[in-house]
């Protein structure tokens, strides 16, 4: 594997390390994501005495990511049963079968499931793919609520899938696991009358904060209420406080933390933003990559794209007006069948496909970064027939 290190030093925790990777093939892709410095995603949140979820300690890079369950872990369950309609062979075969999938996602992930996910998985397995991106928060609060009963779950945040959780939160989810990561940037509008600011903070000829600071500029976020890159983004900038000494930079820039002149809904926000509505916006990098909108790439400090510096982000936090606490980490994009699954069998095959080689060599593909899929929760709730494609934390 010495070919791993001809990858100049910063390409190996961008796109360009894993997509150089696949260029040689599955295997290569493989030995790239357990050789890469940044590929071990962190610890997710605990629930607290109280039962609102407070993210755990955080630990190094190099450990896995549990969760204290709210009981103890179960010996493993039966398998599942499938569906007239689908058929397993082999635990490490993909399921195939006929019906709906019901998919609900964080928002940033629309182009990518609608355009690239749902149609592979459809040909790949023979089940239908159907959306609905919204932030993550709010998913739980319509899948908490029974407004919405769907087969998969995605999440933005590992600690919302605690929101969920334990007998005082429906047993709606009892497990989940990450599957890809990503970091914040900052996209802007080509049409922005500030694009050519924007364009010298990327020659770093001057700071991105010193543009964000431009009086009349129209800058966009998710409200941190219903969606975690909404609270993301506002520990970017408390990150980014303690890193540059600039103790008034959150205030100057956002305003309160639940600016209505900012904040918008997660799945309008690119839109928004391509339209000239918007002369900016915070976006996970693979919103920015999959709309080809213009970028920034953030200091590592406080993209929170990093899981070596879990211990760092975990320095920030947000509470909502519900009380529920969230604590700083790096982003993980997680996937779970709630208890509100109709195909069982369906679900499984989407988790499958989505941890797969296929699948992850698709993720890859399109911008997302490698991440340790290892359970959090209860492992022995995972569906057997998924076992093969999960790490036990």
């Amino acid at each position: 594997m010495d070919w791993l290190h001809t990858f100049p030093t910063r390409k190996l925790t961008r796109r360009t390390y894993l997509t150089g990777c696949l260029a040689l093939g599955m295997s290569a892709l493989v030995a790239c994501q357990a050789a890469s410095p940044s590929a071990s995603p962190t610890s997710a949140p605990t629930v607290s005495s109280t039962g609102a979820p407070t993210a755990a300690p955080t630990a190094p890079a190099a450990a896995s990511p549990t969760v204290a369950p709210t009981t103890a872990p179960a010996s493993p369950t039966a398998a599942a049963q499938a569906s007239p309609a689908a058929q397993a062979t082999p635990a490490t075969s993909l399921i195939h079968g006929s019906g709906t999938v019901s998919v609900m996602y964080a928002g940033s992930l629309v182009t990518l499931m609608e355009k690239r996910i749902g149609p592979a998985f459809d040909e790949a397995t023979g089940f239908t793919f159907q959306g609905e991106g919204k932030g993550s928060v709010a998913i739980a609060n319509l899948i908490k609520g029974k407004a919405r009963t769907p087969d998969i779950f995605i999440s933005a945040d590992p600690s919302v899938n605690a929101l969920l959780q334990g007998t005082s939160n429906g047993n709606f989810v009892s497990w989940w696991v990450p599957f890809a990561r990503t970091a914040l940037v900052v996209g802007w509008s080509p049409k922005s009358k500030f694009a050519a600011d924007f364009e010298a903070a990327k020659a770093e000829k001057r700071t991105w904060e010193s543009v964000l600071s431009e009086p009349g500029l129209r800058l966009g976020r998710t409200d941190p209420a219903l969606d975690p890159k909404g609270y993301r983004t506002l520990w970017l900038f408390q990150l980014d406080e303690a890193r540059t000494s600039d103790k008034g930079e959150a205030r100057r820039i956002l305003g309160s933390p639940d600016n209505p002149d900012q904040i918008f809904p997660e799945e309008q926000l690119v839109a928004r933003l391509q339209s000239g509505q918007l002369d900016a916006g915070i976006f996970y990098e693979i919103e920015a990559v999959e709309a080809r909108l213009p970028f920034l790439e953030l200091p590592a400090e406080v993209n929170q794209g990093d899981p070596s510096l879990a211990a760092h982000y975990a320095s920030v936090s947000y509470t909502d007006k519900k009380g529920t606490t969230y604590r700083g980490s790096p982003i993980l994009y997680t996937v779970t069948i709630p208890s509100t699954a109709r195909d069982r069998a369906g679900a499984e095959a989407f988790v499958q496909y989505l941890l797969g080689p296929d699948g992850q060599a698709l993720l890859t593909r399109e911008g997302l970064f490698a991440a340790t899929p290892t359970v959090s929760g209860d492992l022995g709730s995972v569906p057997n027939v998924l076992k093969a494609v999960v790490k036990a934390s």
